[in-house]
């Protein structure tokens, strides 16, 4: 039996997708009503310790999603406790979707995301790290009046859909060899002229005045943080992983 846990998210319904023709699959969710159709559920709720101990029990691998939460401090527990339950129900396996450079970083987006690595290798359960790039799914670019404007310099961006992440993910569930592994996954590099041109419309750069989160992003991509490249995620989904502009072309009208 294979147990999803936060499986009501958007990367948790598409591995369960993936899975339910494929093995005996468990959905873990907070809210029940939320749970995908099809597959048995079972609540489990990362700020209740006693939940995730039900949740998991039985399971032979467990795929430990990571927590939408922003605060590092609080997805940190939330994380640690997950894996706490797995390795107070012996679970047979745990599978876990890191971020790449969590192995190695413990500072900003990777300091949850490392601690809950060093965890699992605690826990001396079999394990298999999935550290994910940002999703492409948030980044696909957007044209206005026949052109697409950026501010990420023409710089490289490694970002993968989750629908790829998620069949990845599935396919480390129900396969071999596996175990012991930590895996870096990238999307095939592209870039917004690369993408413009493919698309016959004109790249303008455009100063980096937005607030928030994607203001801090584009300074990463403009430094040529996002160019890292493995072939990992190819290796496992067994195939190429989809590129934004298939995804782009693919979604053009005439």
């Amino acid at each position: 039996m294979i147990v999803i846990s936060a499986a009501s998210g958007a990367l948790g319904r598409l591995v369960v997708d993936n899975l339910r023709a494929r093995t005996e699959v468990v959905a873990v969710v907070r809210d029940l009503g939320r749970a995908p159709e099809g597959v048995p559920a079972r609540h489990g709720d990362y700020d209740d310790p006693a939940s995730l101990r039900a949740a998991f029990d039985g399971a032979s691998r467990l795929l430990l999603i990571s927590s939408p939460e922003l605060d590092p401090s609080r997805k940190t527990r939330q994380h640690l406790a997950a894996v706490a339950a797995a390795e107070a129900v012996g679970v047979g396996a745990i599978a876990f979707t890191s971020f790449l450079g969590a192995g190695t970083v413990a500072t900003g987006m990777t300091e949850a995301y490392h601690a809950t690595e060093q965890a699992i290798l605690d826990s001396g359960l079999p394990y298999t790290m999935l550290r994910h790039p940002f999703y492409s799914d948030a980044f696909v670019p957007r044209i206005s009046g026949g052109e697409l404007t950026g501010s990420t310099g023409g710089r490289g961006l490694n970002t993968a859909f989750r629908s790829d992440l998620a069949e990845a993910a599935a396919n480390v569930l129900v396969g071999e060899g596996h175990l012991g592994r930590a895996y870096d996954f990238t999307g095939p590099l592209w870039s917004h002229p690369e993408v413009a041109a493919a698309l016959g419309v004109t790249y303008r750069e455009v100063p980096d005045t937005g607030p928030g989160p994607m203001s801090w992003i584009n300074g990463l991509v403009r430094a040529g943080a996002l160019e890292q490249q493995t072939p990992d995620l190819e290796r496992v989904l067994g195939r190429p992983a989809e590129t934004v502009v298939s995804r782009l072309l693919g979604r053009r009208t005439p």
